[in-house]
């Protein structure tokens, strides 16, 4: 071969791979596009979610279980490959169950972690001190450990709740003592907050339905295990049942209190007050007290596969920790935005995300009752589970007067 045809073959050579070059990039790039968003928070391999909960201080506990449960099936779907090919990252901050932390917390999550949705906020006054940032920056916030009215109506776009409220916990205790058990003397042991007030405020809409006020109302400072003052007024009312809206702590003082005191009506805490710990901290003194729950036992119920799946998966993460029903309830969080990140497609962004969480109708968990969202409601889940407290475990029961015989022996 000439030089001439030898230099034409070279140059054919380097047009063709220069040509390979080219449509290699470009179809990199025609790849990439299908991945990228213009979304704060997401990568064409990444999601970011941020979280602020209470990690120590007097509910610490309940944010560690909490996060726990979402962080196992968070954990499980990236294992698996994350969310229509991207993986989940969690950014978590403790806020210590202190509002002024919490807002900060937020903050920072949002101005600088660049979060693209918040989820597991453990708190009534935490959640509502928040509720500004949410709307303002447009971030949906979804899971809340908290069952507050003023989170529930009127319907916020950006929050979603999946747990029922404090006035359906408070409600439907109320509905049992007075209709299956003839109980009208109620009292209320209250955390004197948010929190507290609108489970009071719960508590007075159902009683008011039967024409009933409490006969005694008495509360505690949060962060305090200040009851004794509490225990003297309630003690002192007559009062036949007392619903708690308190935290674990002061909650389990002020029953171990009362009946020290031989004051021994039934005991029923709302959800909130973390079942386990509170039994925990009751001691001997758990016999018989009542924690209404908006999940179901995470152990007894293996007709359930979500609860199955919970400790499977719990165990995976965090060998040490014991299933609980803050954690499942953490566990129920985690496949709620999962499920909604896959509805919202690859091209995800906020609003279409929000959207898909609209979309949800009868959306299963395995956990009993299904999942369901619209543009009118934004709250998930509505029944509400009762367990009673024997020898150290959580029974879950629906016969109130056969449950409850043993106790209301010699008061009617």
């Amino acid at each position: 071969m000439d030089k001439k045809k030898l230099f034409i073959a070279i140059a054919v050579i380097v047009l063709v791979i220069i040509a390979m070059i080219t449509a290699v990039a470009f179809l990199n790039t025609k790849n990439t596009a299908k991945v990228s968003v213009k979304e704060v928070g997401v990568s064409g391999g990444e999601i970011v979610l941020g979280t602020s909960s209470a990690l120590s201080g007097h509910a610490g506990q309940l944010g560690t279980d909490y996060l726990h449960g979402a962080m196992s099936y968070i954990n499980a779907v990236n294992e698996d490959g994350g969310v229509n090919g991207r993986k989940i990252k969690v950014v978590s901050y403790d806020d210590k169950y202190d509002p002024a932390t919490c807002v900060a917390n937020t903050q920072k999550l949002v101005s600088e972690d660049k979060v693209f949705a918040l989820f597991n906020y453990v708190g009534t006054p935490t959640a509502l001190k928040v509720m500004p940032i949410v709307e303002e920056e447009k971030i949906p916030l979804v899971g809340l450990f908290t069952g507050a009215h003023d989170l529930r109506e009127p319907v916020k776009r950006y929050i979603f709740n999946i747990r029922p409220s404090y006035y359906q916990e408070t409600g439907r205790g109320v509905f049992h003592y007075v209709e299956e058990l003839g109980i009208k003397k109620i009292a209320v042991f209250y955390q004197n907050d948010e929190y507290g007030l609108d489970g009071l405020v719960g508590t007075e809409i159902a009683l008011k339905g039967y024409g009933l006020t409490p006969v005694a109302k008495a509360s505690y400072a949060r962060g305090t295990l200040d009851v004794e003052g509490a225990v003297e007024t309630i003690s002192n009312s007559g009062a036949e049942a007392v619903i708690l809206v308190g935290t674990y702590a002061p909650s389990a003082k002020f029953v171990k209190l009362c009946k020290e005191k031989g004051f021994k009506p039934i005991f029923q805490a709302v959800s909130f007050v973390g079942a386990d710990e509170f039994a925990k901290e009751m001691g001997s003194y758990a016999e018989g007290v009542i924690v209404s729950q908006v999940v179901p036992p995470p152990s007894g119920l293996d007709v359930l596969g979500g609860t199955v799946k919970y400790r499977e998966l719990l165990k995976k993460s965090y060998p040490n920790d014991r299933p609980n029903f803050v954690g499942l309830e953490g566990f129920v969080n985690a496949k709620v935005i999962v499920e909604g990140l896959k509805r919202a497609g690859q091209e995800i962004t906020r609003e279409k995300f929000v959207d898909a969480l609209e979309s949800m109708k009868d959306f299963s968990l395995g956990v009993g009752y299904p999942v369901n969202f619209s543009k009118e409601s934004h709250q998930g889940l509505e029944y509400i589970y009762f367990t009673i407290i024997e020898k150290g475990e959580f029974k879950f029961f629906t016969d109130w007067k056969k449950e409850l015989s043993g106790q209301l022996k010699g008061r009617q």
